[in-house]
């Protein structure tokens, strides 16, 4: 049954608390738990973390939302470290980065499937081959340092080779900005996806530049640099899909429901009884949450949220293996490149194109990602197979 947000007003704001052990959860585990339920934790991480990131500049920008967006910001912190912390222990960084794209890689794919605008879609499958060819660079990674198999951590749902390579993802700036949507006439269901996608990308990118220095190996630590830029270009290329003409309280009010949304979606699909309690819970907060957003918007704004939002939660995000999906994209549309808004395909860059001059500057001296898979094949049971990760090392020359 879809869920209608404007008649379903969740728990009140006063009655959305926590406990410090409210807060730190039993974590899920790592093999045992199926890999969705860590890739819905690591998204709505993601999410939560974005809301926390708009909430600061829209309250310096805007006397009427400063207490209503500090009363909401110490909530939506709570949330995220509920969340976050469902993490275990034991993934180390270079398994938490393969976890990190695969939620890439299957978000943006089952958002890609379902965007009903053709180009938002284009925009997001070209970002998807990116994600993916990252996985191979990390896989390859773990292998080298620590002789694992990145297929434990991705459960066989996601594959592990090449995409669009890494080394010719660099381009200049101009080149990831995209068309708007126009928030006057799109649907619902776009703007959400946006949102989603950006702040994903967000955590990605900060993720990766916290743990990147915490490398002893320079290999892996350029690796690191490396695919944090991309992040950051993925964060320009989803975050220049929103209209920029949105008003601020229109725009947190959409992250609102981008949350009822996603918390909605998590909920609908997770195995883990434990874990969908909490994404119960959260859909009936962020419900609270975006009521209590609608009520300044029609104060502040005299303007009717049905303007804006769907009237129900549409279609949850599909938390499943998209394989097939990913295999048919990367087919057709792994040698396209950007050239301004546009996407075409790499015969067409020019060698005075921007981002080639970019690209060919950053990899003067070599492309980490190009090094680190250097002979690198995926192959089942990698951290079981003797000298393997000796001979890769060997292989791509690190000391």
């Amino acid at each position: 049954m879809a869920l209608d947000i404007f008649h379903e007003r969740g728990v009140p704001l006063e009655r959305q608390v926590f406990t410090w052990r409210d807060l730190v959860r039993t974590p899920i585990s790592k093999l045992d738990d199926d890999a969705f339920t860590r890739v819905r934790i690591i998204l709505m991480n993601g999410l939560e973390t974005f809301a926390l990131r708009l909430g600061h500049p829209l309250s310096w920008m805007n006397d009427d939302l400063r207490r209503p967006l500090a009363q909401m910001r110490r909530i939506e912190k709570h949330q995220q470290t509920l969340v976050n912390w469902l993490l275990p222990p034991d993934l180390s960084p270079l398994e938490t980065t393969i976890a990190y794209e695969q939620v890439a890689i299957e978000v943006t794919a089952s958002v890609a499937q379902h965007e009903p605008d053709p180009y938002l879609a284009q925009v997001y499958r070209f970002g998807l081959l990116e994600d993916f060819d990252h996985m191979h660079r990390f896989s390859a990674l773990l292998d080298r340092l620590e002789g694992k198999d990145a297929n434990n951590i991705l459960q066989s749902y996601t594959d592990i080779r090449p995409g669009r390579p890494t080394a010719v993802e660099h381009r200049a700036p101009e080149d990831d900005l995209r068309e708007h949507y126009d928030r006057t006439t799109a649907a619902p269901l776009t703007k959400l996806h946006a949102i989603t996608l950006t702040g994903a990308e967000f955590q990605t990118e900060d993720y990766y530049m916290n743990i990147g220095p915490l490398f002893a190996d320079p290999l892996a630590r350029q690796l690191y640099a490396e695919i944090s830029a991309i992040e950051e270009q993925h964060v320009t290329q989803y975050g220049s899909l929103m209209d920029p003409n949105e008003s601020p309280l229109e725009r947190w009010m959409l992250m609102q429901a981008t949350e009822v949304y996603n918390y909605y979606s998590c909920a609908e699909s997770e195995s883990n009884p434990r874990v969908r309690e909490i994404w119960t819970r959260f859909v009936d907060y962020e419900l609270g949450q975006l009521h209590a957003t609608m009520e300044l918007f029609k104060a502040l704004e005299r303007r009717d949220p049905a303007e804006v939002l769907p009237e129900s939660v549409p279609e949850p995000i599909a938390f499943e293996s998209h394989r097939e999906f990913v295999r048919q994209t990367l087919a057709g549309e792994v040698d396209l490149r950007a050239r301004g808004t546009q996407f075409v395909d790499k015969s067409q860059e020019g060698a005075d194109s921007p981002s080639v001059i970019y690209r060919d500057q950053m990899n003067s001296e070599g492309s980490p990602s190009e090094l680190v898979a250097a002979g690198y094949r995926w192959r089942p049971g990698t951290e079981l197979s003797d000298g393997r990760a000796k001979a890769t090392q060997q292989e791509v020359g690190a000391p």
